[in-house]
């Protein structure tokens, strides 16, 4: 058996045991396996060089080293993690700059009306080093994390306010980060090959100056119970946090993270898999696996950052693969929804959708020169499914 087959019969063995699902009735209910997408083919490349499908159109937001149109603000090089943050009747876009303090890093904002038009931008974390991905918290902070060993989470204040570093949430190679209004938690992926998942519980919801934080703890297999326990030292020095604890489950390269409706979603890079964890039932499995698309080609590698709609569809962008963003919807099937052409040197990053639904903001990181100081940001519009 090739490995393909053998994860196939392992995660249908497992899912006879305890694979429940109850975020959203009937959905996702095993890795999700190639289809038709739900809004068509896509449409040839437009003058953006953005294959969407009919309906759709993109526009450009912004590229590095150019200043925002309409404002005075040169955007950052290398966006990476965003996030969509409401402000009155308009919204935010902020962005991560994966770069080093010296070249720039940390984090910036675009200001946008009612209608979409850009009204404002500007820097609101400096000095900071390979900001990778985040995420976005209930009181609308966003937290970017540093990618670098002993990264540090930073609550920055996109509505005004001066960002602050977090090291209750830990010190290790942060990649993103998503809030549990309901346990009251946030979760963290950490970007090494045999990094962990935690999360933190901050000991006030909405201050995040202290807490405890936790490392899942499971056994090998793709499926099966996990529970939590607490890191002794969050500092990771001079053991790193993954070493800590015994039985700590180890994820191969953690990148983006989503939550929504009691499960988390978390992607991994290492091996193109994006995990569910269910938090009603406490268990965790998986939602998607290039390995377990059978028959046919796998239409989502390289899986990094990870969104979800008002639909209750997820959004997964690719580092490389076919610089496509995936859906996966809620029967288990996955789709191309747009790629970006011409761009082979890049990853999309920070996909995120404006709280109406019918805006998505994403970024070429290196565009197409392949430099950090290529990136183009864009907007797609469109009938997307709400």
């Amino acid at each position: 058996m090739d490995r393909r087959m053998m994860l196939r019969a392992t995660v249908v063995g497992a899912g006879t045991l305890a694979l429940p699902f109850t975020a959203w009735s009937a959905a996702y209910g095993a890795p999700a396996q190639n289809a038709a997408g739900p809004y068509g083919p896509l449409q040839p490349a437009d003058a953006n060089g953005i294959q969407l499908p009919a309906g759709f159109t993109s526009s450009i937001v912004a590229r590095s080293r150019q200043a925002v149109p309409g404002t005075s603000y040169v955007w950052h090089d290398a966006p990476d993690g965003g996030a969509v943050i409401p402000n009155g009747t308009g919204w935010i876009y902020v962005s991560n700059s994966e770069v080093s303090a010296a070249a720039g890093g940390g984090a910036s904002r675009i200001l946008f009306s009612s209608t979409g038009a850009v009204v404002g931008a500007s820097r609101i974390l400096s000095g900071t080093n390979t900001n990778c991905a985040g995420g976005k918290t209930p009181w609308n902070t966003w937290l970017s994390c540093e990618e670098v060993t002993l990264g540090r989470v930073f609550e920055t204040y996109p509505l005004g306010g001066t960002a602050v570093a977090r090291p209750a949430m830990g010190r290790f190679k942060h990649e993103a980060a998503a809030a549990d209004p309901v346990r009251q938690v946030i979760y963290l992926t950490e970007d090494e090959t045999d990094g962990r998942f935690y999360r933190f519980l901050p000991t006030t919801w909405g201050d995040l100056s202290s807490g405890t934080l936790q490392v899942l703890r499971a056994g090998s297999a793709t499926s099966g119970s996990f529970t939590w326990a607490d890191v002794p030292d969050p500092d990771g020095s001079p053991t790193a946090t993954r070493r800590q604890v015994s039985g700590a489950k180890a994820f191969n390269g953690g990148e983006g993270c989503h939550y929504a409706d009691d499960t988390v979603w978390f992607t991994t890079k290492g091996d193109n898999r994006v995990w569910q964890v269910n938090l009603l039932s406490g268990t965790y499995e998986l939602a998607y696996d290039d390995n377990l698309v059978n028959p046919g080609t796998a239409p989502l590698t390289g899986v990094d950052n990870i969104t979800g709609s008002t639909a209750g569809d997820l959004y997964v962008a690719e580092d490389g693969g076919s610089m496509e963003i995936c859906m996966i919807t809620r029967d288990d099937k996955v789709s191309a929804f747009l790629r970006i052409t011409g761009q082979s040197g890049s990853e999309i990053t920070g996909p995120a959708f404006t709280p109406a639904g019918d805006r998505l903001y994403f970024s070429s990181q290196r565009g197409t020169s392949g430099s950090s100081s290529g990136g183009i940001t864009y907007c797609v519009t469109g009938p997307f499914r709400r």
